[in-house]
């Protein structure tokens, strides 16, 4: 791994009774792009709002290139760039007059953050967009226009958490286009995501959360493999004959609500076995993915 840019030991997060993040430790290589992947309530967003200096953590320790969260708050700031969850452009501004203002937090010349502005206007395509109201953006170009506003301050570390819930398709695109020419000049990057396709298509490594714990990390795709193989078998509308059938060959069988998902040891011949002996039975053969992975862990999906 590249000398680190995030180190988290321990690192805990206690509402009361409730444990939302429990003792978590993990590193971030400088220039890597790490997912944290899990549904909602695993504690993703706790963990990085720990590491943005917006909670204090409860126990445990966690650093930016050196500089501790808890002790040094205002230099790791000058350092990060976030993207949070939740649309918090000013609406009293326009889209330019949102990145000026936000700029001047820095203190930098106002030259320098006009200058950068529209440079970065122009990097998430909405240079045509530099006078117009927030109200009048769709959900994609604000999400665009709130990665820009992170990183107006040149960060060493980008933390975007869940930044394309809620888009459509082209939009989600539009910011994965973005982040993967972040990820080409060096610029570390922590995500938080619930989608699988996401975190396969930008992170060198993901980390599986639930319920506040890492429950394992690794590359996406050696992470498939190692855990699940290559091939599922996803049923619906099956009967006993069936199961009995799926339990007798070599391999591991999942239930989950009303499916039946199959983790052959031995892929080539499933489909073939399965056309011969039970041809209407309603099926899915496909690669495996992170899905199953978290399926495999928990028993549950990623968006339960």
């Amino acid at each position: 791994m590249k000398p680190a840019a995030i180190i988290a030991r321990e690192l805990t997060k206690r509402y009361g009774e409730l444990e939302a993040v429990r003792g978590v430790s993990f590193e971030v290589g400088s220039g890597e792009v790490v997912g944290f992947l899990g549904p909602n309530g695993a504690g993703k967003t706790t963990t990085v709002r720990m590491l943005s200096c917006f909670l204090p953590p409860t126990a445990g320790t966690a650093s930016i290139h050196g500089l501790d969260v808890r002790e040094r708050p205002r230099d790791v700031k000058r350092l990060i760039g976030v993207c949070p969850q939740e649309d918090n452009l000013d609406p009293d501004f326009n889209v330019l007059k949102n990145l000026l203002v936000y700029g001047r937090y820095f203190g930098l010349p106002s030259r320098t953050v006009r200058g950068r502005a529209l440079e970065l206007l122009e990097f998430v395509a909405l240079s045509d967009k530099s006078r117009a109201p927030i109200q009048a953006l769709s959900g994609g170009m604000k999400r665009r226009l709130i990665l820009a506003r992170a990183l107006l301050n040149e960060p060493r570390v980008l933390i975007l958490d869940e930044p394309t819930t809620g888009l459509d398709p082209q939009a989600r695109h539009a910011i994965w286009t973005r982040v993967r020419g972040l990820r080409a000049h060096g610029t570390t990057v922590l995500l938080t995501t619930h989608y699988m396709e996401e975190a396969t298509q930008l992170c060198d490594r993901v980390v599986v959360m639930d319920d506040g714990q890492i429950l394992l990390e690794g590359a996406p795709l050696a992470l498939v493999e190692r855990e699940v193989g290559r091939t599922v078998v996803e049923a619906w509308n099956y009967g006993e004959e069936f199961m009995e059938f799926m339990r007798a060959l070599k391999g591991r069988l999942e239930e989950v609500g009303d499916r039946l998902y199959f983790y052959p040891q031995e892929g080539d011949h499933i489909e073939r076995l399965l056309e011969e002996r039970f041809p209407q039975q309603e099926r899915l053969i496909r690669r495996a993915t992170l899905e199953d992975v978290f399926l495999k862990l928990t028993g549950r999906a990623l968006r339960d």
